[in-house]
């Protein structure tokens, strides 16, 4: 198998994390914008616990899509056939 036919595997997944969680994200950050009133302190810490998760997802997804094309590009799966 080529090198480029395996880099869209984890390409699509990664982009397709980021549009699953990116809307989330967005509606959070919306609310927080409905509660900016009185009651914020027991609205405020949920939300951004969500905004703090959601964010770590798209960080965790970007970072393991860069590690596994480097590991494509260095031919780490062809090394290991060999055994």
């Amino acid at each position: 198998m080529r090198k480029t036919t395996k880099k869209i595997a984890p390409i699509i997944m990664t982009v397709l994390v980021i549009l699953y969680v990116a809307p989330l994200m967005a509606v959070v950050l919306g609310a927080m914008g409905l509660f900016s009133g009185g009651e914020t302190v027991n609205v405020m810490f949920p939300l951004l616990c969500w905004l703090i998760v959601g964010g770590a997802v798209i960080v965790g997804a970007v970072k393991a899509l860069r590690e596994r094309l480097r590991e494509i590009d260095g031919g780490e799966e062809e090394d290991a056939s060999q055994y």
